[in-house]
């Protein structure tokens, strides 16, 4: 017999990308997809063989759709990020946590499930300006987030630990994943990048280390199908300055001074143009880099597009034009260094 495996959240692109990918596998006997709404035309016909059910996590009866199918594995991915998405942001943490507890519960009574595999966040190490140069698996934030999406993560890591010393018997894998990048997925930050005008805060260029969309998928996969446990760092190799993202999105940055930042995120909100967070601008001012030598050692998974190479494939893919002639931008910088080095000189002699 193959395997039966339960993929949570469905509706979105990743998700129903692994449902469809997992259901081509003649290793597996059925994929079971659900979700408390019910796919969109286009994502429907990317499930393939896919069971959809729409179900609730955040309602016990999952438990019955586990039982009564006889899963062994279980894929949570119904971690969502954006407020707007979840409809709002009580709604979303109530689908975080309060859906993953009740997952956890039914994984934990159903004998069935042997394995376990959660996608998580490198958001659970925070942003500030006191972070280490890169965050390894068993380093702890510098700040403990107080609300939002990375509160949400750590809070379902810790019922997620909570459930591994209950079932020691089921190989538990999470993964943290860094920003999804690509043609196709659709996030805060690739919303971001095809702004028309891009805003940054005065004084800040901070490193962004991203994952290509395809390696997200590649890793999901992976650790569906083998015993992996254990707690990985899923990023590509390489970081780009928020500077370079602009220019390379041939996008126009406005550096605002940081005193008007929350202005600029207001407006934002306000015209639904950008589901913007506090958390996110912390990300944008001071970003994130995770070390990702045990998913290359231990999990043993490569990623083939690094950070640069997966952001200039989500350019192209969106066919992003740039906002002002490259050939103009470089005329200035051209003038502007002739007259710094100029005024060196004078400074010098």
């Amino acid at each position: 017999m193959g395997k039966v495996v339960l993929v949570t959240g469905v509706s979105r692109y990743l998700s129903a990308q692994l449902a469809r990918t997992l259901s081509g596998l003649s290793s597996i006997e059925r994929v079971i997809g659900i979700d408390a709404f019910p796919p969109s035309r286009s994502i429907r016909a990317e499930l393939g063989r896919t069971e959809f059910v729409r179900a609730d996590i955040r309602n016990p009866l999952i438990g019955k759709v586990i039982t009564s199918a006889g899963v062994d594995t279980v894929v949570h991915m119904n971690i969502r990020a954006a407020p707007l998405d979840a409809g709002g942001r009580s709604s979303m943490k109530e689908m975080n946590v309060i859906g993953t507890m009740q997952l956890l519960a039914a994984c934990q009574k159903a004998d069935s499930v042997r394995r376990l595999v959660v996608k998580s966040t490198t958001a659970v190490y925070g942003s500030t300006p006191r972070d280490p140069a890169v965050f390894t698996e068993a380093m702890e934030p510098r700040a403990q987030p107080s609300a939002g999406y990375a509160k949400d993560a750590m809070e379902v890591e810790g019922y997620v630990r909570g459930f591994a010393r209950r079932r020691p018997d089921v190989d538990l894998t999470v993964l943290r994943f860094t920003n999804f990048i690509g043609p196709r997925v659709e996030s805060v930050l690739t919303e971001y990048f095809t702004l028309p005008v891009v805003p940054t805060v005065l004084g800040y260029d901070p490193r962004l280390q991203l994952l290509h969309e395809d390696d997200a998928l590649a890793v999901l996969t992976r650790a569906t199908l083998h015993e992996l446990p254990g707690v990985f760092n899923v990023g590509a190799d390489g970081v780009l300055l928020l500077s370079q993202a602009v220019r390379r999105s041939g996008r126009l940055g406005l550096p605002v001074p940081a005193a008007a930042a929350g202005v600029v995120d207001q407006v934002f909100r306000r015209s639904r143009r950008l589901d913007y967070t506090p958390e996110q601008r912390r990300f944008l001012l001071h970003g994130r880099v995770v070390d990702t030598t045990r998913l290359k050692a231990e999990f043993g998974y490569e990623p083939r597009y690094t950070t640069v190479e997966a952001f200039d494939d989500f350019v192209r893919g969106r066919g992003l034009t740039p906002t002002v002639d490259p050939r103009r931008v470089e005329a200035v910088e051209e003038r502007v260094g002739a007259l710094l080095r100029r005024v060196g000189r004078l400074a010098g002699g």
